[in-house]
C-alpha cells in the first residue's frame, strides 16, 4: 500500500509537470487565485515553471519582467485602494521620462508594506482618483514634492503641451490642499512652465537660459526671415534678433526632418537674425551653452546683465522643496526665484 501511494504521488507530480500552462499566463504577472481558476495546481505554482514575485503574485519562469509588468504586479499585490501616483501615474499618460522603478502608489491610512520595486506612500486623505490612479494634478503635486526644479519644469511643460493639465487645474488642486507634500512646490513651479515647448529638451534648454538670468524668450513663434517668409523657431529673443534652435537626434535620423532643418537654418542665417544651434551634448555643458547664447545676444545689441551662476542657477538643479524653503518658514519669507 505504501509503495502504491508513493507511486500515485509520483504520478501526480509527473502529471503536474506535463500539464500545459494556460495560454494567458506566460506573458504577464498574475495572481494565485487567477492561476488556480485557470486550472494551474498548487503543486505547479510551487514548481520550476513559476516564480513568485510578491505574496500571491506570480510569473512564468521564462517571462522577463518589463516596467509595465512591475506596475501590474504591484497593483495585484496591493489592496484595490492603492492608487498610482507621482511619476508612475504621469508615465501612464505616455510621458517617457523619469525613473520607471520603483512603482509609486499611494494609499489612505497606515498600511505598512515593503515590496521590491514598489514605493507605497501613505496619506491621511486620498486625493481624487480616476480609472488609472490619482488625478493628473494630484500626481504632479506628489511629483513636485521630490523632484528637482529642472525636472518639474520639463514634466510640467509636457503636461501642458499634451493637454493633460492646465496651469489653472494644477493651481486649483494645490490650493485646495496646501497641507499635502508638494502643494507649495507645485504652485511655485507654475511661474516657470510653458506648454509651448515642443520637447523635454527644449524645456530644459529654456530653463537653463532663464535661470542663468538671461531674458525670458518667446517659445516656438514665427520669425520673419524676409521676402514674406516666416519660420518657426524654438527660442526667440525678438528684441535682439537672436534665435536658439535645439537639434535632437531625431532631426538627424529622419532625413525629411533633416533636410527641412537645413532649409530653415539657411533662411535664418541669411536673415538679420543671429542663430545658435544647440545639441544634447551642448545642453550637458549648460554654462558653455549659456555663454554661446549670451554672446549672440551681445552681437544683437543686448546691454542687460550678464548671466550668473549663483544661488538662482544652483536652484535649478536642486529639489523644488529647497527652492520653496522649509515649510515652517514659508509664511515668514518669500521663496528665492
Amino acid at each position: 500500500m505504501a509503495l502504491l501511494a508513493l507511486g500515485q504521488r509520483g504520478d501526480r507530480r509527473c502529471t503536474d509537470a506535463m500539464r500545459p500552462m494556460p495560454d494567458s499566463l506566460p506573458s504577464r504577472p498574475f495572481t494565485r487565485s487567477e492561476a488556480l481558476a485557470l486550472g494551474v495546481t498548487k503543486k505547479m505554482l510551487e514548481g520550476r515553471r513559476f516564480v513568485r514575485i510578491y505574496p500571491r503574485v506570480f510569473r512564468s519562469a521564462d517571462h522577463e519582467m518589463t516596467t509595465d509588468d512591475w506596475v501590474t504586479a504591484a497593483r495585484l499585490a496591493l489592496p484595490d485602494t492603492a492608487q498610482l501616483t507621482g511619476i508612475s501615474r504621469l508615465q501612464a499618460l505616455g510621458l517617457d521620462y523619469g525613473p520607471r522603478l520603483p512603482v509609486r502608489l499611494v494609499i489612505e491610512g497606515e498600511l505598512h508594506l515593503a515590496f521590491e520595486n514598489v514605493f507605497l506612500h501613505r496619506t491621511k486623505r486620498l486625493p481624487p482618483t480616476d480609472h488609472v490612479g490619482v488625478t493628473v494634478e494630484a500626481a504632479y503635486v506628489s511629483y513636485c514634492s521630490r523632484a528637482r526644479v529642472i525636472d518639474a519644469i520639463k514634466v510640467g511643460d509636457w503636461l501642458l503641451r499634451s493637454n493633460n493639465a492646465t496651469i489653472e487645474s494644477i493651481r486649483t488642486f494645490a490650493l485646495s490642499c496646501l497641507w499635502r507634500d508638494g502643494a507649495d512646490e507645485a504652485i511655485w513651479i507654475l511661474d516657470h512652465l510653458d506648454g509651448r515647448s515642443r520637447s523635454l529638451m527644449e524645456s530644459e534648454m529654456r530653463a537653463i537660459l532663464t535661470f542663468a538670468g538671461l531674458p525670458r524668450p518667446e517659445i516656438n513663434v514665427a520669425v520673419d526671415v524676409g521676402e514674406d517668409v516666416e519660420v518657426i523657431s524654438d527660442v526667440v529673443y525678438r528684441r535682439w534678433s537672436t534665435v536658439v534652435e535645439y537639434e535632437g537626434s531625431q532631426h538627424q535620423e529622419d532625413r525629411a526632418v533633416y533636410n527641412a532643418d537645413i532649409d530653415r537654418y539657411g533662411l535664418i542665417r541669411d536673415s538679420e537674425h543671429r542663430y545658435v544651434q544647440v545639441t544634447k551634448e551642448r545642453i550637458r555643458q549648460p554654462r558653455i551653452m549659456v555663454g554661446m547664447v549670451y554672446r549672440a545676444l551681445l552681437r544683437g545689441g543686448y546691454d542687460g546683465p550678464p548671466p550668473g551662476f549663483g544661488v538662482r542657477w544652483q536652484l535649478l538643479f536642486r529639489s523644488v522643496s529647497v527652492a520653496v524653503g522649509p515649510r515652517k518658514d514659508r509664511e515668514r519669507r518669500p521663496a528665492v526665484g
